[in-house]
């Protein structure tokens, strides 16, 4: 099974469903239906042919959230090319790196983006590159995104792509340092997507908001495209500038089903004002990437009461999504992210990759066929991170009851004095002060202790001390759990998919960049 299958259902003598049903859209835009995505996607396709692109090419998709992207990234799929999918907010050097890694020959790109990597032309393997959005923002040594819609819109007399062919090359998010490219098959994708449906059961009525960026999973494979699968209507978010009221107003107005929040857009839902809006269409509000706290979960029930909450855990190598929470899970049990979907596997492990038992924390590995092929070009940290088929995640869980818990990243395990501190422990607690609003804790060189515990804190418009801060944490907390320095800041660094990326904080703090208060 190939990725056009997606495309394909729709059409033909025994179409599953009528293609001229609306299939994606850009927040309230007009829709794009199955119909016009099939033939727009023939016609990029042609031309990316007419580039030179061939089965095994790598092709970059430097864009914003747009119609075009997924059109962009079914077209690369159908010709048996390689999708390699940027993340715009990367600097110049770091997209120097990635398009170097990837050997990507087109760049698709919109053109304000495009326009910033004039110096890298000579540098970096693309031959050819082609400007999406407005013509006053196109580089003149881009073509115009209206080439690829002058071609052929009937279907492409061309093989499809096997299960095993890579379809897709996306760069790890950066929780750990320098991005690695993980790549995916037609098979892990396709098989991604009727995990999903197997699990939540979306259908034609589904109609599926993301409100994170294409680039990532948590923006396509994720929810749409198993939306697309069972001929729903998948809606997306523009890029740059979240706005809670906005995207609330757009639920009301499209009637959204199935919607995806961050935690950090949680919090800011169970904190706004009620008001009008009416949410009574959604079914499930999907949430992952770091952990929700208890209080937040139970005003989330009252604020959206005809809405479950699905808190998930996985990542881009070793499925993206292993466990879910069950139906009513995520409200009554907060610390859990639930049991493993259908045709996934869940093992924690020690260091010495035998399984632990229940109740004890060790690393948690992943194995399903949903898991990626490895990283591109690096077969040693391939090695490193696949053993027959188990990904090891570089996460800290425990199991309970049939239910996964996350107590950390592997590396964010705090040793001090002699004791292991689990940072997720002291964020709860921190959380728990109505001064604040964002928390990480991490550990940083100390002289006795080998490692102090650290906290990095975002407040709001309640005065609070840093002494003030310890002692709260003293007051439901062992005393070597307590942090030894407090620094605050206005926000915290994430990853496109909000986690936080904590080696970015140690070095700040190292460097000086932020500092206690």
């Amino acid at each position: 099974m190939d990725i056009s299958f997606f495309l394909r259902h729709v059409h033909g003598d025994v179409a599953r469903f009528d293609p001229d049903r609306p299939a994606l859209s850009l927040e309230d835009d007009e829709p794009v239906t199955y119909r016009q995505l099939g033939e727009r996607t023939h016609a990029y396709a042609r031309e990316l042919l007419d580039l030179g692109v061939g089965a095994g090419d790598r092709v970059g998709i430097l864009m914003y959230n747009s119609v075009e992207y997924w059109i962009a990234y079914f077209a690369i799929t159908r010709i048996g090319a390689i999708a390699v999918r940027l993340n715009f907010r990367l600097g110049v050097e770091e997209l120097d790196y990635v398009l170097n890694d990837s050997g990507a020959i087109v760049l698709l790109g919109d053109g304000e983006l495009l326009a910033r990597l004039s110096r890298l032309r000579s540098v970096v393997p693309v031959r050819h590159h082609v400007a999406f959005g407005p013509e006053e923002d196109r580089p003149s040594w881009a073509q115009p995104w209206s080439h690829l819609e002058r071609g052929d819109t009937a279907p492409l007399d061309l093989p499809l792509p096997t299960a095993e062919q890579g379809a897709m090359i996306m760069y790890t998010s950066g929780t750990t340092g320098r991005p690695k490219g993980v790549l995916w098959s037609h098979g892990t994708t396709t098989w991604w997507a009727a995990l999903q449906v197997m699990e939540w059961r979306f259908d034609e009525s589904s109609v599926t908001m993301v409100t994170g960026p294409l680039y990532h999973i948590g923006g396509l494979e994720n929810y749409v495209l198993p939306t697309l699968a069972m001929g729903g209507h998948g809606v997306m978010l523009r890029s740059k500038n979240f706005d809670l009221g906005r995207t609330l107003d757009l639920v009301e107005r499209l009637e959204v089903t199935d919607l995806l929040l961050f935690p950090v857009m949680i919090n800011q839902l169970v904190e706004r004002d009620a008001d009008e809006v009416d949410l009574s269409s959604l079914r499930r509000i999907f949430t992952g990437g770091d952990a929700l706290m208890p209080s937040v979960c139970e005003r989330l029930e009252h604020r959206v009461p005809g809405a479950d909450l699905i808190q998930l855990y996985g990542l881009t190598e070793g499925t993206p999504m292993a466990t879910c929470s069950a139906p009513g899970m995520g409200y009554a049990r907060p610390a859990s992210v639930g049991r493993a979907y259908p045709f996934v596997e869940v093992s924690v492990r020690d260091d010495a990759g035998e399984p632990v038992a229940p109740g004890t924390v060790g690393e948690i590995w992943t194995r399903s066929p949903a898991n990626s092929l490895g990283y591109w070009n690096k077969p040693e940290a391939t090695a490193e991170t696949f053993t027959d088929g188990w990904c090891h995640t570089g996460d800290l869980g425990l199991v309970t009851d049939g239910t996964l818990s996350i107590a950390g990243r592997k590396k964010d395990m705090i040793r001090s004095g002699g004791e292991n501190i689990s940072p997720a422990e002291i964020e709860d607690v921190l959380l728990r002060h109505p001064a604040v609003v964002d928390a990480a804790v991490v550990g940083v060189p100390d002289p006795v202790f080998v490692e102090a515990v650290c906290a990095v804190v975002v407040i709001n418009d309640v005065p609070v001390t840093e002494e003030e801060l310890v002692e709260h944490c003293r007051s439901h907390l062992a005393g070597f759990k307590k942090p030894r320095r407090v620094v605050f800041v206005t926000e915290l660094p994430r990853t496109p998919s909000q986690k936080i990326q904590k080696f970015r904080l140690r070095d700040m703090i190292a460097t000086g960049a932020i500092a206690g208060s």
